[in-house]
């Protein structure tokens, strides 16, 4: 049993992940690496003067393991149901058990399909602005949502906001997620500078 199943290691993935997992919960990320930012170069990401996508996924993906996210590398999902409890998320190799799903699948949307979530005329698929489908506890980010827009930047302010909705459901209150630089140094120490 885990907290959080991430399907999708891209922007949105990583990103929900990353919030999750260092505000105390336990995150399973599962990724094919099948993510476009390695056909991007990013110099429209704020913040980031130019990085090529296949970098910036290396750094991405460190930060998250850093925090220890288990991240499965080349595992593929091949179904997820819900159980009564939550969801069972299935893939050749495991089977796991999660109080939340996060798909992070780019413009494929199967698997929202195979969950029974709602889809929009465009054939997006609907969520409200904490990137909840209308499954109770699944949410879907970035291109999922989009029948075009599709940036990084969007990706990942779209795992965030999927991660905070579930940090505040778990806490009961609206939960931000807000450091400050003695946070930095309590977690990286001499590191916080790099």
């Amino acid at each position: 049993m885990t907290n959080v199943v991430i399907v999708g290691g891209g922007p949105a993935g990583l990103s929900a992940a990353l919030f999750v997992r260092k505000n105390g919960l336990d995150a399973v990320v599962f990724d094919t690496d099948e993510t476009w930012m390695h056909k991007a170069h990013l110099f429209n990401y704020l913040g980031i003067g130019s990085v090529g996508g296949s970098e910036f996924m290396a750094t991405a993906r460190q930060q998250v393991d850093d925090f220890g996210v288990d991240r499965r590398q080349g595992e593929e999902v091949t179904t997820i149901s819900e159980n009564g409890d939550g969801f069972t998320v299935t893939t050749v190799e495991d089977e796991i058990q999660a109080d939340y799903v996060v798909l992070a699948t780019g413009a494929n949307r199967d698997l929202a399909e195979d969950l029974g979530c709602e889809f929009d005329d465009d054939g997006t698929v609907a969520v409200d602005i904490t990137m909840e489908t209308s499954v109770e506890d699944a949410y879907a980010t970035g291109a999922m949502p989009r029948a075009e827009e599709w940036q990084a930047a969007i990706s990942v302010g779209d795992g965030a906001a999927a991660a905070l909705n579930i940090l505040s459901k778990e806490k009961g209150e609206h939960y931000h997620d807000f450091d400050v630089p003695a946070d930095a140094e309590a977690v990286f120490g001499g590191m916080s500078d790099e």
